[in-house]
Parts: structure tokens; C-alpha cells; sequence
């Protein structure tokens, strides 16, 4: 290699660093700036209610079989007229999942009957203490809608729930 090359090398880096100082920085600043995600983006897992504000999740445990990490906990439990879960005959008493062990492959999502599990578009997921990867239901259960109540209800007498109530699901 000569000389002539050598310097040629030297400039050329030179040009590429000067020119990068001429664009746009890709930097955002973090806390104050939130980077929007994809449509397809997998992040916090969510269980989702009916507009009545009942649970979807029927205890089913499907979502902890296709888990392929193993990372999902259900126990189901028995529904009865006077403390009423979700529309089916059970609900999940217990729901955990150990986020150290999730890979957010959407597997528990595919897998769900009702459509209660989903993965939203939260990525802020970060713990001190294996403990704190753990999410309960309580963690995981959106809110119930404006006016309705949350859970457990009371059916009223006479009336009787379908397993799953008529609702449109819209998907993105």
C-alpha cells in the first residue's frame, strides 16, 4: 500500500465523520421524548374485560400450555351468582406472570379463547428484585370501563350469562 492510498484512507474517515456531523441527530431524549412502536410491537401483557365490566379470562389455562418459556401461572375458580368473574362458569382466582422468564413471543395471545391476554405497547418493564418480576392479576387487569362496575358482580335473578357475551372485537 502506498503513501498516496494511505492518506486517501485518512480523508476519507475524516469526510464521513464530517458529513454525519451535517444530519439530523436519531437521538431522543428519553424520559421526556417516548418512542412510538410499531402496530406489531409485543411489550406488557394486559387482561382485558367485556364492556360490562367483567373479566374475559375464563381460567382456562390455554395461555400457560402454549407458554413456551413456561412463564404463565392460572388456578381457576369456580363463578357463582353472588361474586361473578367473567361470563363463563369459572375465572382465574390466580394469574402470574414471571416477566424474568417471558420472551413475549404472543403465543399466550394466539392461544386464548377469549381474547383477555394481550400484548400492549408498554416497554418500560424494569425491576430491582426477582419478586417485583412477578405480575399479578391485579397488575395485569385493565380497569373497568367508565360507569361500569368492576368485579366481582352479582348476576341478578332469573338472568342468565352466555359463556361469552356478544361484543365486537376490533383489531388493528
Amino acid at each position: 500500500m502506498s503513501v498516496f492510498e494511505d492518506i486517501s484512507a485518512i480523508f476519507k474517515g475524516y469526510w464521513t465523520t464530517f458529513s454525519q456531523m451535517l444530519e439530523k441527530p436519531v437521538t431522543i431524549q428519553y424520559p421526556e421524548e417516548r418512542r412510538t412502536v410499531r402496530p406489531r410491537f409485543r411489550g406488557r401483557h394486559v387482561l382485558k374485560r367485556y364492556d360490562n365490566g367483567l373479566e374475559r379470562c375464563i381460567g382456562c389455562a390455554l395461555c400457560a400450555a402454549a407458554c413456551p418459556s413456561n412463564a404463565i401461572f392460572v388456578e381457576a375458580a369456580e363463578n357463582t351468582d353472588e361474586e361473578r368473574y367473567s361470563p363463563g362458569e369459572r375465572y382465574a382466582r390466580v394469574y402470574e406472570i414471571n416477566m424474568s422468564r417471558c420472551i413475549f413471543c404472543g403465543y399466550c395471545a394466539d392461544a386464548c379463547p377469549t381474547q383477555a391476554i394481550v400484548l400492549e405497547h408498554e416497554y418500560e418493564l424494569a425491576y430491582t428484585d426477582r419478586r417485583q418480576a412477578i405480575y399479578t392479576k391485579e397488575m395485569l387487569l385493565e380497569p373497568p370501563p367508565a360507569g361500569k362496575p368492576g368485579t366481582p358482580q352479582q348476576t341478578p335473578e332469573g338472568v342468565d350469562l352466555p359463556a361469552v357475551p356478544q361484543v365486537v372485537v376490533k383489531r388493528p
